[in-house]
C-alpha cells in the first residue's frame, strides 16, 4: 500500500492578502509621519529652545546616517530573521526614537532620538517590501507596491499638514512630537497585527518567498554601467534639492512670506498630494511612448526656476509648488524603474540598494548645507533674503539633475543603450 500524499495547502484568499497589505502598510504610515514631523515644527524649535537651522538640518540629517550603513545589511537582517520579527523589531525602533525625540529639549537627546528612529526606518521599509514581495505576484505587485506607498504617503500628508488639524499642539515644542510618537505607535501596531495574520496564514496556507539579499559595495557602481551610474547620480542630485527644501518649508513659508502655518504645512504637502495623484498616471504614460531620459531632464528643468520665482518674486506660491509636485511625481515615477532596465535582474537587490545608500549620503550632506547656508545668511523673518543662497543651492541641483538626465539621453542613443527611450508597454 502507498502512503497518500501530503495535502498541498492553497494559496491564501485575495481578501486575506489584501488584508495583510492594509495592515502592514499601517507601519510605513507611522513612518512617514514621524520623518516629517519635524518641518511644521522647526520656528517652534527656533523660538522656543535657540535652535539654530544647522541644528534642525542636523536632526534631519541624522535620519539618514545610520541609513547609509544599514543599507548594507538591512536585507540581510531580514533574510536571517525573517520578516515578522524585523518588522516588528525596526517598528520599535522607529517608537523608540520617536519616543526620545520629544522626551527632553536638548539638541543631543532630540538627535539621539532622531538616529535611533533613522535607525528603524528604512529597514522597516526593506522588511515591508520583503513582505510585499512574499504576498503578491505578477501583475498584483506594483499595485500592492502602489497601494502601500499611497498608505505611507498619507502619513506624510497628515505630517505636513498638522498645524491644521492639530493646531492647539503647536504652542511648545513637545506636544508636536508626542504627537509623533502617538502616530509612531502605527509601526510597531501595524507589524504586530502582520504577525497576527502571517501566523494564520502558515497554519492555513502557502506562503511565497522573497529573494536574499545581496551584500553591497561601491565598486559596483561603476560595474553595473555608466547608464546606471548617471540614474544614481540624478537620484542623488534629484531628492537633494527636494527633502532638505521640505525639512525647512514650513518655516520658509512662514518667514519668507508671511504664510500661516497651516497655509505653509498645506503648500509642503502638495508635493506629497501631486506624487499621490500622478505618480501612477505619469508612469503609465511614460510606458506607453518610452522616452524616459527626456521626461525626467523635463522634471528636473522644472526645479530649477520654482526655487528662484520663491526667492525672489510674489508670485502664487501654489504656483512652484505644483512645478516641483510635477517633478516630485514625474521623475521617481521613471527613476525607480529605469534601473531595471540597466541592470541585469540578478543584480537588482543590489543596485537598488546602493542607489539607497548613496541617496542618503546626499540628504545627510545637503540637510546639514542648507541649515548652515540659511544661518550665515541671516534667514529670519526680519531678513527674508537670508534664504535666498539656500535657493541657488537648490536650483544648482536642479541644474545638476538636468546634466545628468542629458547625458543619459545621450548615453541611450548611442551603441550602449539599454532602451530607456526606445522600449514601450505593448
Amino acid at each position: 500500500m502507498t502512503e497518500p500524499a501530503a495535502a498541498v495547502r492553497p494559496a491564501p484568499p485575495r481578501a486575506f492578502r489584501w488584508l495583510v497589505l492594509v495592515f502592514i502598510s499601517l507601519a510605513m504610515f507611522g513612518n512617514y509621519y514621524v520623518y516629517d514631523s519635524i518641518s511644521p515644527l522647526a520656528d517652534v524649535l527656533k523660538a522656543r529652545l535657540g535652535f539654530t537651522d544647522t541644528n534642525i538640518g542636523l536632526l534631519q540629517a541624522i535620519y539618514s546616517v545610520p541609513n547609509i550603513f544599514m543599507v548594507l545589511v538591512g536585507g540581510i537582517v531580514v533574510d536571517r530573521i525573517g520578516v515578522r520579527r524585523a518588522t516588528l523589531a525596526f517598528g520599535a525602533a522607529c517608537l523608540a526614537g520617536a519616543a526620545v525625540t520629544a522626551s527632553a529639549p536638548s539638541l543631543a537627546v532630540m538627535a539621539a532620538g532622531r538616529l535611533i528612529f533613522g535607525l528603524g526606518a528604512e529597514s522597516l521599509i526593506v522588511a515591508v517590501t520583503t513582505a510585499i514581495a512574499k504576498w503578491f505576484k505578477g501583475k498584483e505587485l506594483s499595485f500592492a507596491f502602489g497601494v502601500n506607498l499611497t498608505i505611507a504617503r498619507l502619513g506624510s500628508f497628515a505630517a505636513l499638514n498638522s498645524p491644521s488639524w492639530a493646531g492647539w499642539a503647536y504652542g511648545d515644542w513637545r506636544p508636536p512630537l508626542l504627537v509623533a510618537t502617538g502616530f509612531a505607535t502605527f509601526c510597531v501596531t501595524g507589524a504586530l497585527l502582520y504577525w497576527a495574520l502571517e501566523s494564520r496564514a502558515a497554519r492555513q496556507y502557502s506562503l511565497g518567498a522573497a529573494g536574499s539579499a545581496d551584500t553591497i559595495v561601491f565598486r559596483d557602481l561603476l560595474r553595473f554601467g555608466w547608464s546606471y551610474a548617471l540614474i544614481v547620480a540624478l537620484c542623488v542630485t534629484f531628492y537633494s534639492g527636494i527633502f532638505p527644501f521640505q525639512t525647512f518649508a514650513v518655516k520658509f513659508f512662514m518667514e519668507a512670506h508671511g504664510a500661516s502655518r497651516e497655509t505653509g504645512g498645506f503648500l509642503s504637502s502638495m508635493l506629497t498630494l501631486f506624487a499621490m495623484i500622478c505618480t501612477p498616471l505619469f508612469g503609465f504614460v511614460v510606458d506607453k511612448v518610452g522616452r524616459r531620459s527626456l521626461f525626467m531632464m523635463g522634471g528636473a528643468l522644472l526645479l530649477v526656476p520654482a526655487y528662484l520665482m520663491m526667492a525672489y518674486t510674489s508670485v502664487s506660491l501654489y504656483v512652484p509648488m505644483a512645478m516641483m509636485g510635477t517633478a516630485f511625481s514625474l521623475i521617481p515615477a521613471i527613476m525607480w524603474p529605469s534601473v531595471a532596465y540597466v541592470v541585469e535582474e540578478t543584480r537588482l537587490g543590489t543596485a537598488y540598494g546602493l542607489m539607497t545608500l548613496v541617496q542618503n549620503i546626499g540628504l545627510a550632506g545637503f540637510n546639514l548645507v542648507i541649515g548652515w547656508a540659511n544661518d550665515a545668511a541671516g534667514a529670519s523673518a526680519a531678513n527674508p533674503a537670508g534664504y535666498r543662497p539656500g535657493m541657488w543651492i537648490f536650483s544648482t541641483l536642479g541644474v545638476s539633475a538636468v546634466v545628468c538626465s542629458l547625458l543619459l539621453w545621450r548615453r541611450e542613443h548611442g551603441p550602449h543603450a539599454h532602451g530607456l527611450e526606445t522600449i514601450r508597454a505593448a
